[in-house]
């Protein structure tokens, strides 16, 4: 049955995140809210917006600051900054981040390699020469500074565009200050890697050394006249960039942080152990002094450090240890006002909550992320049941310890916080809204102007099978119970960090009904593995990341069809990209009595081909327990195909690069396997490019529907 043009509408508008408002940033007392947003669901410029909280009971209102379409901005924008987006997974244009001073009085932005200040209290957009393109500009504090990256070199000039001086400069070719290394923005989430002092007269900064790092060469294909790029990236077992941390002074002077290079005790053994603190998983500096997380190598263990930003000496204040990986909270550790810590606990096998000083969160409430920390209250994100994310408040000074619900409603919900003012940032069955409070009252809405789908999800939520895994169910509308078998399609990631089975609607919904209004009956599963739902569930995968999430998705495709007869179990297909890419086609591997035909996109064919800190995690280090990685190799299974598998691959890919899929061919191929291979010439990891984006799901579709008869 024909549907109106879904691809189309899906590419135009970047998966409908074309006029969202994002990146929020409220003001120490509240009063202002920072954030990005286009200006309609197909326009591809953000631009940078403020909101006014309103006083004395009128409603706040939102204004542009800065519109990049009347600032110029034809200048090639940054090799650095064009990596930063990449790992950001950042598709638009124009302003794509910001950072303001404390009060949010002060603005700063990059457009195309130029650095841009506004003012909030008024005033045009005013450009400041620098001594290069400027990558990741941040005021001080109070405003007075910016400090930028260019040229790998961390330099600082006045907000009137006066003293630009540099504070360090690269002493190598391999050598930057203040730029996030490839793990820590890629599998850390941390991409940044400078941070002010509160009095603006220093900063810590993150010296990155590549070296040590294997290159690899990334080349384009459709064009043999462009040299190839040169990537450090660190693969399973081989050495990690050394990042060091310093204290730099706004008057040229700096001292080296220095931290323990081992934890000295009490750390947990295992198969393999290293003790290296070779990981700065966390870094913050606030009224109390810098802080820094430092995770090892084997991912066992962290200690968190107080820095002396004089002297540069630290002291270990916690030391965190857990089997077999340890994974905090993002946005843990931090501090209250009072300098009360506030850090994750594991509370049992099915919850990881907080301890806010003598206060802990109860069990059952499960702590996804910490959103910010105001006064003596810490605000997060929290689950009671997997499929809802909530917002939620917890105050060090109440006795009972009793956290405080934010958000209603089904939906997956987060949180901007300053002083009294909470913005509200809700993904919902119905759709997407983000609403202002003030004091716990509405102040208004931000306008939330993305499309609406001409396809709208209306998928059954499941419970399925003896591991009660979560599940969505998406049927054609226009599909009768009883008229008729339906073959399946399975849209799985089901991958650590990325969870697809919630109450609201996501691109992701949008297109799994797309596919069943094409007449399947689409199924997305969450098994082990994958967040909010306890550490023994995510611990499930270590050693093997492909058996025990293949297992999950065919039992919850075995329940389903329980549940719902119409389910044809004799013509079922599996896509996915990135780790659901790798679980398509592993599916179509190890299990041909199951899947039928496969999609897999930028598929980790060779997991030793990935990098140190998110494979060591869960398949250790691959020369001392290379049977964990040749139990997962799609590689090492390839003269098994006997189903139709298509195989595609951004060519630009420095995430999952081309290698994966072009190794997995070429084991195809010397094992007489038919298959199909689809390059795209010039994509990343993010397909981005709006005629490619459309065209392959209709590549997709036509693939799937001649391989299952549909």
């Amino acid at each position: 049955m024909n549907s109106p043009d879904l691809p189309a509408q899906f590419a135009r508008t970047h998966r409908f995140a074309f006029g969202v408002p994002r990146g929020f940033t409220v003001s120490r007392d509240g009063d202002r809210v920072l954030f990005l947003r286009s200006t309609a669901g197909d326009d591809p410029v953000s631009r940078l917006w403020l909101y006014e909280v309103g006083a004395d009971g009128a409603h706040g209102a939102e204004r542009m600051l800065a519109d990049p379409l009347t600032l110029g901005g034809a200048d090639p924008v940054p090799e650095a900054e064009l990596v930063r987006r990449e790992r950001a997974r950042e598709a638009s244009q124009g302003v794509v981040a910001f950072a303001a001073d404390a009060h949010a009085r002060v603005v700063a932005f990059a457009l195309s390699g130029v650095l841009w200040t506004v003012r909030t209290d008024g005033g045009a957009p005013r450009r400041i020469a620098t001594a290069g393109p400027v990558v990741d500009p941040r005021p001080s504090p109070d405003g007075s500074l910016i400090a930028y990256v260019t040229g790998g070199a961390l330099r600082v000039v006045a907000a009137d565009g006066t003293a630009d001086r540099a504070l360090a400069e690269p002493e190598g070719d391999d050598v930057t200050y203040g730029l996030a290394d490839h793990v820590a923005a890629e599998s850390m989430g941390r991409h940044r890697a400078f941070w002010w002092s509160p009095e603006g007269d220093a900063l810590l900064v993150a010296r990155v050394d590549t070296a040590r790092v294997r290159r690899w060469w990334l080349s384009d294909p459709a064009h043999p006249e462009r040299p190839p790029r040169s990537v450090p990236y660190p693969a399973a077992g081989t050495a990690n960039a050394e990042t060091t941390l310093h204290i730099l002074r706004t008057d040229g002077s700096r001292v080296a942080v220095r931290t323990p290079e081992k934890v000295a005790e009490h750390h947990l053994a295992g198969a393999w152990t290293d003790a290296t603190l070779e990981y700065v998983l966390r870094a913050s500096w606030d009224a109390h002094g810098p802080q820094v997380t430092l995770q090892t190598r084997d991912q066992r263990s962290a200690y968190v450090l107080e820095v002396d930003p004089e002297s540069g000496e630290s002291e270990v204040v916690c030391h965190q240890r857990e089997r077999p990986w340890l994974d905090l909270a993002p946005g843990t550790p931090a501090r209250l006002a009072s300098s009360t810590p506030v850090r994750h606990w594991q509370v049992d096998s099915d919850t990881a909550g907080l301890r806010v000083g003598d206060v802990l969160t109860p069990p059952g409430l499960h702590v996804r992320e910490v959103l910010a920390t105001v006064g003596e209250r810490v605000w997060f994100t929290a689950s009671e049941e997997p499929t809802d994310v909530h917002v939620w408040s917890l105050s060090a000074l109440d006795e009972t310890g009793e956290p405080e619900r934010v958000s209603d409603g089904p939906g997956v919900h987060t949180a901007a916080v300053g002083g009294d003012t909470v913005v509200l940032d809700s993904r919902t069955p119905d759709g997407h809204t983000v609403t202002v409070l003030r004091a716990g009252k509405p102040d208004g809405h931000m306008a939330v102007l993305s499309e609406e789908p001409v396809v709208v999800p209306a998928p059954r939520h499941l419970t399925l099978g003896e591991r009660a895994v979560r599940g969505a169910l998406f049927l054609p509308s226009w599909h009768t119970p009883g008229s008729g078998k339906l073959p399946v399609l399975l849209c799985p990631y089901s991958g650590p960090g990325i969870q697809l089975v919630v109450h609201a609607r996501a691109w992701w919904t949008v297109v799994a009904q797309w596919f069943a209004e094409q007449g399947f009956a689409v199924l997305i599963a969450d098994g082990r593995g994958t967040p909010g739902r306890g550490r023994t569930w995510e611990h499930a995968v270590y050693g093997d990341q492909l058996t025990p999430v293949l297992d999950d998705q065919v039992d919850a495709l075995r329940a389903a069809a329980e549940l719902h007869p119409e389910l044809d179990l004799g013509r079922v297909g599996i896509r996915g990209w990135s780790f659901g890419g790798y679980l398509a086609a592993g599916a179509v591997l190890r299990r041909p009595d199951v899947f039928h035909a496969a999609v897999a996109g930028a598929a980790p064919s060779d997991l030793r081909l990935y990098d140190t800190h998110w494979k060591e995690r869960f398949l250790g280090h691959p020369d001392v327990q290379p049977e964990h990685y040749e139990r997962c190799s799609l590689l090492a299974h390839a003269h098994q195909l006997s189903r139709p598998l298509m195989l595609v691959h951004g060519l630009s890919d420095d995430n999952v690069l081309p290698v994966h899929t072009l190794r997995l061919s070429a084991a195809l191929l010397a094992a007489g396997r038919p298959h199909t291979v689809l390059p795209l010439p010039g994509a990343s990891h993010m397909v981005a490019r709006e005629d490619v984006a459309a065209n392959l799901l209709n590549l997709e579709l036509d693939f799937l529907k001649k391989s299952l008869n549909a």
